[in-house]
């Protein structure tokens, strides 16, 4: 189950639960969308992969699955930082960001 972070590990914005700009790795990595587009370049720094919009779990399950949803398994908390600096950051992205994703 996704963690749904609360932050771009860039710039640490909001990113609350029904976000649409919230994007991720295949690790889980949250960023905003304007930090993959501007900055990162679509180049996930910790993986090198990119990204794709994080899902948005509904605040109630419907259907009989009364323990999913927000209300029963709601967003982490913890905000996360990057590792990285700048500088290491924009060397990966200079090295792979004209690999499309699939070919890294």
């Amino acid at each position: 189950m996704l963690e749904l972070r609360p932050n771009c590990e860039l710039c640490d914005g909001d990113l609350p639960p029904n976000s649409s700009d919230a994007m991720i790795c295949s690790y889980e990595c949250t960023y905003c969308a304007d930090c993959v587009k501007d900055i990162l370049q679509n180049v996930c720094p910790t993986c090198g992969g990119g990204f794709v919009q994080r899902p948005i779990r509904p605040v109630r399950a419907e259907g009989g699955q009364t323990n999913l949803g927000l209300s029963n398994r709601p967003a982490g908390t913890q905000r996360y930082h990057s590792a990285w600096s700048s500088e290491q950051i924009e060397a990966v992205v200079m090295h792979l960001k004209d690999i499309p994703p699939e070919e890294r």
